[in-house]
C-alpha cells in the first residue's frame, strides 16, 4: 500500500469518526429549547485527530445559561461513548457571542423563526 492510500484511508476514517461525533452531539439538547445543541449553532469547531482524540470548541446561548455545567459534560459523555475515541476535550468560549443567526434552518423552522 502506498503512503498516499494510507493517508486517504486515515482521512476517510477521521471524516467517518467526525460524522459519528456530530451524531453524538445531536443527542444533546438545551433543556429550555427543543432543538439539539448542534443545530442550535452552539458548536463552533470539531477536530478529530489521527490518534482519535476529539476537540470541540463550543458556546452556550448566554454566559448565564443555567445549563452551563451540564451541556458541555453531556456532550463529552456522548462523544466518549463512541467506539475508538481516546480523549475528548471540550472548550467553552463566548467569542464570538452566540446569536440566533448561528442556528441551522431546521432549528429556525422548529422554533418558528422562519
Amino acid at each position: 500500500m502506498s503512503t498516499e492510500s494510507k493517508t486517504e484511508t486515515s482521512v476517510g476514517q477521521i471524516e467517518n469518526l467526525k460524522e459519528k461525533v456530530i451524531q453524538a452531539i445531536k443527542l444533546v439538547y438545551d433543556p429550555e429549547i427543543p432543538v439539539d445543541v448542534y443545530d442550535l449553532g452552539l458548536i463552533y469547531e470539531i477536530t478529530v485527530y489521527p490518534v482519535n482524540n476529539v476537540y470541540v470548541l463550543m458556546t452556550l446561548t448566554s454566559p448565564n445559561c443555567p445549563s452551563a455545567e451540564f451541556i458541555p459534560s453531556e456532550i463529552k459523555d456522548k462523544i466518549q461513548q463512541i467506539q475508538g475515541i481516546n480523549n475528548v476535550e471540550i472548550e467553552l468560549t463566548f467569542d464570538p457571542p452566540y446569536s440566533q443567526d448561528m442556528m441551522s434552518e431546521a432549528a429556525k423552522l422548529e422554533l418558528g423563526f422562519l
